[in-house]
């Protein structure tokens, strides 16, 4: 069965292709539009689709529209309740007609092929069918929202998601941090982890209060709204302890909230293992105590946890029927030929050149204290860096968090991550799971390294820790880095500044490194030099 998943609702547009029961191909149309989220989450954007990412998948499978089987669409009009908000109406009619919009989009589509997924059973599938442990398994979905809910609890049996527990409008803990955020002066449906960032630099004062107002109740919450105007205004400018203490307060009740629905999940089902999805569950410092503190033995988390993850998820949905492999790992965008990419630094007539050991030429550049850009493979699906698309720097020196930091265009309570060997990891980190290759969960530096690698240590002593394994060339900088420093680790930033999707084009690729002070750009087997 060949079916092309999408996600166009609300927020970041994605397109997946799964054939024969593998993921083949899953990519976000920000990477090719060069607009951030691809679009803002108003329903009169309800419309647009991920035209570009659609027709990518297509082609690198060699397929028409008139090939696929199905197109399965992550929201169901159906579902969705009459709502009193201005234009929420024009959000549903525009899902109903998704059908004849993706005909028109992609042509040579029979609408009658389309099928509307719900949006949460898309987030459901998109990790309990996806995941590496395969077979049976506990999930969990919490978001902002789907047609009209904001959470999901249930286990796959045998593929087939057995729902639990779901939690209706308007209780939803995503829509709680994307008010905040809002709030904090930082833009809802994109900024929600810097809020998480903010949070480690205070302690949570307001905790009584955000546990009266946020509660479970059996398998679901209810949340009492909050007027944050009483508890620390919004910002003028700078912000202030009193910010940072509302968002610690607020993420701590959070990560209560999540362990509590995780117990009430494991006591319902048994599972041993936990499989997490929705923009919530991209929130590494819960994940991290719920998988330091939580009844399961196993979670994983969705690479892609966010909207554009739904496209995959959809896809699986409808794919159920036959037997589905796992998620291959997150590199399941684009990428460019050797030749390809010469070409490219041709036109541009940049000087470059090829290194007969690449691998040696970037460490030396990151132990003299280089910033390195990084582009090499199939682009990441999802919002992080996994070492395809990466800015690396030397994690030894305290000053280059700030100078990382300067080169993106971020704010400074920000932190940076640590990309470490897998074989390494437990040396220097504990408390969060290894292997941890998609950078979801905080780990804790032991205290002998915090000193060694000052970059990457958070404020409260952790890290958000990529372990490296079965890639070779990576592997090969980490332990050429190691031979010359001493040190298993490399700082590992998303490759764009601020305010821009993540490079995903060789092109792309040279406008970051032609805009932004950094030293040395590894792009295939080449090097292009300041």
């Amino acid at each position: 069965m060949r079916v092309l998943g999408i996600n166009a609702i609300f927020h970041d547009p994605a397109a997946a292709l799964v054939i024969g029961g593998h993921t083949v191909a899953a990519a976000e149309e920000e990477r090719f539009s060069r607009r951030k989220h691809g679009k803002r989450p108003v329903p009169f954007s309800a419309w647009e689709l991920p035209e570009m990412a659609a027709r990518w998948c297509l082609e690198e499978a060699g397929l028409t529209p008139a090939d696929l089987d199905a197109v399965a669409y992550s929201y169901d009009p159906a579902l969705a309740e009459d709502d009193t908000a201005p234009w929420e109406a024009l959000r549903t009619e525009y899902a109903r007609r998704a059908p004849q919009f993706l005909a028109t989009a992609l042509p040579g589509l029979d609408p009658e092929i389309v099928r509307f997924v719900p949006h949460h059973a898309a987030h459901a599938a998109s990790t309990g069918l996806a995941a590496p442990f395969g077979g049976n398994c506990a999930v969990l979905v919490a978001d902002g929202r789907g047609e009209c809910g904001s959470y999901l609890a249930g286990r796959y049996e045998d593929q087939a998601l057995v729902r639990l527990a779901e939690q209706r409008l308007p209780h939803s803990l995503g829509l709680l941090y994307e008010d905040l955020t809002e709030h904090l002066g930082f833009l809802r449906s994109s900024d929600e982890y810097k809020v998480m960032a903010l949070a480690s630099h205070a302690e949570p004062v307001h905790l009584d209060l955000m546990r009266e107002h946020i509660t479970t109740v059996g398998g679901g919450f209810r949340i009492v709204p909050i007027e944050w105007n009483t508890l620390a205004k919004a910002p003028d400018g700078e912000l202030l302890q009193e910010h940072a203490e509302l968002a610690a307060s607020v993420q701590r009740r959070l990560e209560e909230v999540l362990l509590e629905l995780t117990t009430w999940l494991h006591e319902q089902t048994g599972e041993r293992r936990l499989a997490m999805a929705g923009g919530v569950a991209l929130n590494c410092v819960a994940n991290t105590r719920i998988f330091a503190e939580g009844p399961f033995d196993d979670v994983w988390v969705q690479p892609a946890a966010g909207d554009s993850g739904t496209a995959l998820g959809a896809a699986l949905h409808v794919a159920s029927g036959e037997p589905l492999a796992p998620m291959p790992g997150a590199d399941l965008g684009r990428s460019w030929s050797d030749d390809e990419i010469e070409q490219v630094l041709k036109t541009a007539k940049v000087v470059y050149e090829k290194p007969a050991d690449l691998a040696a030429v970037v460490a030396r550049a990151l132990a003299d204290d280089k910033i390195v850009a990084w582009f090499q493979g199939r682009s990441e699906y999802g919002p992080r860096a996994l070492g395809r698309r990466s800015l690396l720097a030397n994690p030894c020196f305290a000053a280059n968090l700030e100078r990382m930091n300067d080169v993106k265009g971020r704010e400074q309570f920000r932190p940076i991550a640590p990309m470490v060997l897998e074989n390494r990891a437990h040396e220097l980190f504990e408390r969060g799971p290894v292997p941890s290759p998609y950078m979801l969960f905080v780990h804790d530096v032991r205290p002998e390294w915090r000193d060694r690698i000052p970059a990457v240590v958070h404020v409260d002593g952790t890290a958000r820790a990529q372990t490296v394994a079965d890639d070779p060339l990576l592997e090969l900088v980490l332990e050429d880095f190691d031979r010359r420093t001493g040190v298993p680790v490399v700082v590992n930033t998303s490759l764009n500044t601020a305010g821009r999707p993540m490079v995903d084009s060789p092109r792309d690729a040279l406008e970051c490194f032609g805009s932004s002070p950094i030293d040395l750009l590894a792009i295939g087997p080449f090097v292009v030099r300041r």
